[in-house]
């Protein structure tokens, strides 16, 4: 098939368009500078903003990764809903037969996060000019390079001990980069995942503490020993927390402070699997966090 990868630059896009072109696939990877572009596929110039060049980029594409967010502005709900509107009107346009978007996972209620409230926006809007959308939602993806995990091993190589709020208990169902990478490529052109919504995750269910200090065992063999501060669950004190946490994390691991407060006020949602019917269509059996956590460390360079 002809296809076209859509955030092929970032995290997971990058062994996204690996594993697509080992498969046999015609990959095209969209960037707004070709020229500069080393990664697999064939590179074509495009921009989520400019609906005109979506189109040139997506003619003759079979189906289209949409891989793409802007959890670094401060206005990332207006610029993702946005692009993923265009996107999709180009793919309806030239006749694309599948979009695959990698969404978040959590329930569908008021408590969702505006990063999650943003993900699902984006989910409609892909498909609202018709093309069939199937995506996948994952909570952590864990690999060398994510935001999330890079968050993670910061803390855990640094820190002998940390306070974190009580949501830090909120309980979430990572997924190694590999196995994310497998569920993506696994639902292309299969007839019964084209219009479906699945989630995906690893075997283990833990909280952000246990993250932490299972990470910070795996790379030292030292435990981290995390104090939970319970806080007010008002909306301004928790703002103020995240504001506060994203100050702070943005000095201690260098992550982006916008992008850090977006992740941290998604902390306090659950983001568990409760539907398995992935593993009807895909036979995949993900790791375990610890093995996922072994794995990014072996990829760093």
């Amino acid at each position: 098939m002809r296809v076209l990868v859509a955030g092929a630059t970032g995290f997971v896009g990058t062994r996204l368009t690996e594993a697509l072109v080992e498969q046999g696939h015609d990959v095209r990877a969209l960037t707004r500078r070709p020229d500069e572009y080393a990664g697999a596929g064939t590179p074509v110039a495009g921009d989520v903003a400019d609906v005109a060049s979506l189109r040139r980029a997506l003619e003759k594409v079979d189906a289209a990764y949409y891989l793409v967010h802007s959890l670094s502005s401060a206005d990332f709900e207006d610029k993702d809903a946005a692009a993923a509107s265009a996107f999709g009107t180009a793919a309806a346009d030239t006749g694309v037969r599948q979009i695959v978007y990698l969404g978040g996972l959590g329930v569908d209620d008021a408590a969702l996060s505006r990063h999650l409230r943003s993900r699902r926006e984006v989910e409609r809007l892909l498909g609202a000019d018709g093309v069939p959308v199937t995506v996948l939602r994952a909570a952590v993806v864990v690999g060398h390079g994510g935001i999330s995990w890079e968050m993670t091993r910061r803390l855990a190589g640094l820190l002998p001990l940390m306070v974190a709020p009580d949501w830090a208990r909120t309980r979430t169902q990572s997924i190694g980069l590999d196995d994310a990478v497998g569920y993506l490529v696994g639902v292309l052109d299969h007839p019964e995942a084209v219009g479906r919504t699945f989630e995906i995750g690893g075997p283990d269910v833990l909280t952000y503490e246990d993250m932490l200090r299972r990470a910070s065992l795996v790379m030292t063999n030292e435990d981290v020993a995390v104090v939970s501060v319970p806080l007010p669950s008002a909306r301004l004190v928790s703002n103020a927390v995240a504001g506060a946490s994203s100050y702070w994390l943005s000095l201690v691991t260098g992550v982006d402070r916008a992008t850090g407060q977006n992740l941290i006020e998604s902390i306090s949602t659950e983001v568990v699997v409760r539907d398995a019917s992935i593993h009807r269509l895909v036979d995949l059996q993900p790791v375990g966090y610890d093995e996922m956590v072994r794995r990014a460390l072996e990829d760093r360079p």
